[in-house]
């Protein structure tokens, strides 16, 4: 036989042999695992290849106390609809604006618990426009409340502003033939720093968090870094318009809400930009209770309107979901004046309401305010 072929048998008998070792071997330690199982507890640590047992945790209790700082132009009306509904199912006080403020808590004022009517007090949802200052809300709402706002991209939001706000912002009036093209040409040409409402002519959302809307960030970026860092240290969520869905998700995993808790319709909406055929103009809403408040003639708010002659829970829900900010504040405080025995009468008007504090400036430690 050629020495070649010898030297194959032999390799071959050699590895024939090692298999048979190896198959001893692993017989022999399955047999020691199947008669030691109380040993097996070894397995998951050195091979986590499996997943432990799910356990259902213990849900969460719905957190009751909510501030929302309810920025201009931004979709805030529907998530004040949100809380507007929240706070109704479970029967719980929503701090609601005094009559000689209107609708919002007197902005542009700096906010003051005064501001609040007395018989939405103490309260535990908060959800109308104010001029946000930490010091004042939290002399109004209890501990552990939870402090959420939405922001918007500010382009989109301007713009919005622009057409909106046009018969009320000095500055937006100046402009001829209400040009939005020629503002942004020149807004230097038409704007005036202190004029009542120019804060919607220049850095709006800085207005509405409480900072200096008159400091340039170009010039004083450690400014802008310390509101930054405010806004961060109280709101738990900072909402995006732009991602409107995405945020009530992480609202409702915030407060610990169920699925219902956060259903909406979108509210606000304007003609020209809208192109749901269940949107009505103004004029066209016979509900009374559902006609949205019109800035001026020349901006056409949209709104719902339900069928005519349907009555039940199902409608009252429904009308409820699409109700204006304006007649959901009236209504609610309606209801709980009546909740606490206030009889009917002239509400007292504030007149000389807390003047408004001075802007203080941000400190540029790493502190913020």
């Amino acid at each position: 036989m050629p020495p070649i072929l010898q030297r194959l048998q032999q390799a071959t008998k050699m590895m024939s042999r090692r298999k048979i070792l190896l198959l001893v071997l692993g017989c022999s330690t399955l047999s020691l695992l199947i008669h030691q199982g109380a040993q097996l507890s070894w397995y998951p640590k050195l091979f986590p290849l499996s997943c432990p047992p799910l356990q259902d945790s213990p849900p969460r209790p719905k957190h009751m106390t909510v501030a929302f700082l309810k920025t201009h132009k931004t979709a805030s009306t529907t998530v004040q609809n949100i809380l507007f509904r929240f706070a109704e199912r479970h029967n719980l006080t929503v701090a609601l604006p005094h009559p000689s403020c209107e609708h919002q808590f007197c902005y542009p004022r700096n906010f003051s618990a005064h501001f609040v009517h007395p018989a939405t007090r103490p309260p535990h949802v908060l959800a109308s426009h104010l001029r946000f200052d930490r010091a004042e809300l939290e002399r109004l709402m209890p501990p552990g409340t939870v402090y959420v706002t939405i922001l918007r991209e500010p382009a989109a939001m301007f713009e919005s502003l622009f057409s909106y706000y046009n018969q009320y912002c000095p500055a937006f009036r100046r402009v001829p033939n209400a040009s939005l093209e020629a503002f942004l040409r020149a807004p230097e040409a038409y704007y005036r720093a202190g004029e009542h409402f120019a804060m919607f002519a220049h850095n709006t959302l800085t207005y509405d968090l409480g900072g200096d809307n008159e400091r340039s960030p170009r010039r004083d970026g450690a400014y802008l870094a310390g509101l930054i860092r405010q806004v961060e240290e109280v709101f738990s969520l900072v909402m995006i318009a732009e991602y409107f869905d995405e945020s009530l998700v992480l609202l409702r995993r915030l407060l610990a809400w169920d699925l219902d808790d956060v259903l909406y319709a979108k509210l606000n909406a304007r003609a020209a930009s809208s192109r749901l055929p269940v949107l009505r103009p103004a004029a066209q809403i016979r509900t009374k209770q559902l006609q949205p408040w019109q800035p001026s003639r020349k901006v056409d708010i949209m709104g719902y309107d339900l069928p005519s002659g349907d009555a039940g829970p199902a409608t009252e829900a429904c009308l409820k979901l699409a109700m204006p900010e304006v007649q959901y504040s009236n209504y609610l405080l309606r209801k709980q004046k009546r909740r606490i025995g206030v009889r009917a009468r002239p509400e007292p008007v504030l007149d000389n309401p807390p003047p408004p504090r001075p802007i203080r400036a941000l400190p540029r430690g790493p502190q913020g305010y």
